[in-house]
C-alpha cells in the first residue's frame, strides 16, 4: 500500500516564479533529504507542458492536472497569470472539486483571490499580496481580510502574503506537518535568515 502522501504545486501561465519556486526549495529540501518522513512534492500544470511565468523563466511541471496522483495538500501561486482564473469556469470547478478531495489547500499571493472566486473562503479569514487586499474582499466581502499577516492558518486552509512570504508559508507547513525541529533544520539548510538590506 503507497502511504507517500503528497504536496502539489500549480503551474500555470504567468505564474509568479518565486510564488512556486519558493515553496518548492523549501519542500523539496525538505523531503529529498527527510524522506522517511513520507512527503514528496511535485509539480503539474493543466496539460503537463512546461509554463512560462511572469518573468519568462519557463518551468517544467511533473504531472499533468488529471493524471496526476491524488494530494494530500494542494499550492497554489498568484501571478498575473491568477487574472484570468478569476473567470474561468472550468478552473474554478476543479478547484471546488479539490477542495472536497484534499485535505489542506493553501496559496501564495493572488492565489488567495482564485480561493475566493470559487467561493473556498467564504467566511474566513484571509491573506494575499498587499496591492490585492482590496480585490480580495471585493471578490468575497465575507471573508476576513487580514492584511497585515505574513499567512493565515485557518486549519484546512492556509493563504500567504506575497511573494516572499510563500517561503514563510511553506516553512510553516513543513512544522506542522513535520514539526518545528524539522522546519528549523530545513530553515538552516537553505539559509534562509531575512535580514533586509534596504
Amino acid at each position: 500500500m503507497d502511504e507517500m502522501r503528497r504536496i502539489g504545486i500549480a503551474l500555470f501561465p504567468r505564474v509568479e516564479e518565486l510564488d512556486a519556486i519558493g515553496p518548492w526549495e523549501v519542500l523539496a529540501y525538505w523531503t529529498r533529504n527527510f524522506p522517511g518522513d513520507g512527503w514528496e512534492v511535485f509539480t503539474f500544470s493543466a496539460d503537463g507542458a512546461p509554463v512560462e511565468c511572469a518573468k519568462g523563466l519557463t518551468v517544467g511541471a511533473h504531472h499533468a492536472r488529471d493524471t496526476m496522483p491524488a494530494l494530500d495538500v494542494l499550492l497554489h501561486p498568484g501571478g498575473q497569470g491568477t487574472r484570468p482564473q478569476l473567470t474561468d469556469a472550468e478552473h474554478l470547478a476543479w478547484l471546488r472539486v479539490q477542495r472536497a478531495r484534499v485535505p489542506l489547500l493553501t496559496s501564495v499571493c493572488t492565489g488567495s483571490l482564485v480561493y475566493a472566486a470559487a467561493g473556498l473562503l467564504r467566511g474566513r479569514p484571509a491573506t494575499t499580496h498587499w496591492g490585492s487586499l482590496e480585490r480580495l474582499a471585493e471578490l468575497d466581502p465575507t471573508i476576513e481580510v487580514r492584511g497585515e499577516a505574513r499567512f493565515v492558518d485557518d486549519g484546512d486552509l492556509i493563504t500567504s502574503a506575497g511573494v516572499s512570504a510563500g517561503i514563510d508559508m511553506a516553512l510553516h507547513l513543513v512544522a506542522r506537518l513535520a514539526g518545528e525541529e524539522r522546519a528549523r533544520t530545513v530553515r538552516r539548510g537553505i539559509q534562509y535568515d531575512p535580514e533586509p538590506p534596504v
